[in-house]
């Protein structure tokens, strides 16, 4: 098919654009590189350097790339940048998605599979976590992904158009070429890998007083070559609807830690700090929806695995790509 992927300089795109390229797709990204990162475009995509507040940049791209499909990466995602500015969040994630959204209705688009994330769930009833849990978002980053999906409700309604949306959990790892580097650095694993390289003096830990084992939250990683799987897959016709994307095991943040050291030999020193507003215990998915209506199955379930392909992505690329 021909793709046309929104965000894919980014982390999660760039190695989904490297797997739709590998499985024989062809792939147009559009992306305004205010978080991702030019050298991370695999080099046998066609690049369009553009913002999606740009409707005429939009309908453009999408026409001459012929695009059958469009995957929709391209967000801000900071929980705490949400609350202090959420007019950007509700803009950007859902304003300019929605001149995306008629651009592809324009174009005659067959599919539209959108990164959406678990933070559309808030605090969740109970864990594992399914699709039909209530979604009660707290904060403008989740409220702004739950927006946009019930946007994709009326377009496919209206318009009939064919829509995927992915709830995300903790995405993490490397592919051999493609890696995470984000200009404001939130995620664990790598702010944990920055001390094993010497780059941090220690790693953050926030909350120890939460009821689990060993008092710190426990979160649920994804390989990003295993989300990207589900992409490729979610492009089949007839597949629709919402699914979680995980691995449906738990790791406390001193597990990953641990993790990380072993992987890396290093040790880790941290500090404990307060908890952060509106970090609930525990967030494990169910996938098993994921898993029967796609044939998704990750290929890389272990946290030490998922580890090292980042440590030694980060190994190759200490800078990232400032490289």
């Amino acid at each position: 098919m021909n793709v046309f992927v929104t965000g894919g300089a980014g982390y999660i795109g760039s190695v989904c654009v490297e797997e739709l390229l590998n499985a024989g797709h062809a792939v147009t990204v559009f992306d305004n590189l205010t978080e991702g990162h030019r050298s991370a475009v695999d080099r046998r995509a066609t690049f369009v350097h553009a913002c999606l507040s740009d409707r005429a940049a939009i309908g453009d791209a999408l026409k001459k790339s012929g695009a059958e499909a469009v995957i929709h990466f391209a967000a801000n995602a900071l929980v705490g940048e949400s609350m202090t500015n959420p007019g950007k969040y509700f803009r950007n994630n859902v304003g300019s998605g929605l001149n995306l959204l008629d651009a592809a209705v324009e174009c005659r688009v067959q599919k539209f599979v959108f990164s959406s994330t678990c933070a559309t769930y808030g605090p969740p009833e109970r864990v594992p976590m399914t699709e039909d849990l209530p979604q009660r978002p707290i904060n403008p980053y989740g409220e702004s992904k739950l927006m946009f999906e019930q946007v994709l409700k009326w377009y496919r309604e209206i318009h009939k158009l064919e829509f995927v949306a992915f709830r995300y959990f903790n995405a993490a790892g490397a592919s051999a070429q493609f890696g995470e580097h984000h200009r404001i650095e939130t995620h664990l694993i790598p702010n944990v890998l920055k001390v094993a390289l010497g780059q941090a003096r220690q790693c953050e830990i926030f909350g120890t007083d939460y009821p689990t084992p060993d008092g710190t939250c426990i979160r649920d990683y994804i390989h990003i070559a295993d989300l990207a799987q589900a992409h490729i897959l979610a492009l089949a016709p007839g597949r629709a609807g919402f699914f979680n994307l995980g691995n449906g095991e738990g790791y406390s943040v001193r597990e990953v830690i641990r993790a990380c050291e072993e992987v890396t030999g290093k040790k880790v020193p941290t500090v404990e700090q307060p908890r952060r507003p509106g970090d609930p215990p525990r967030l494990v998915a169910a996938a098993a929806k994921a898993f029967n209506e796609l044939g998704w199955k990750p290929k890389f379930p272990k946290l030490h695995d998922i580890v090292g392909t980042a440590w030694g992505w980060h190994q190759k690329h200490p800078s990232g790509y400032a490289d």
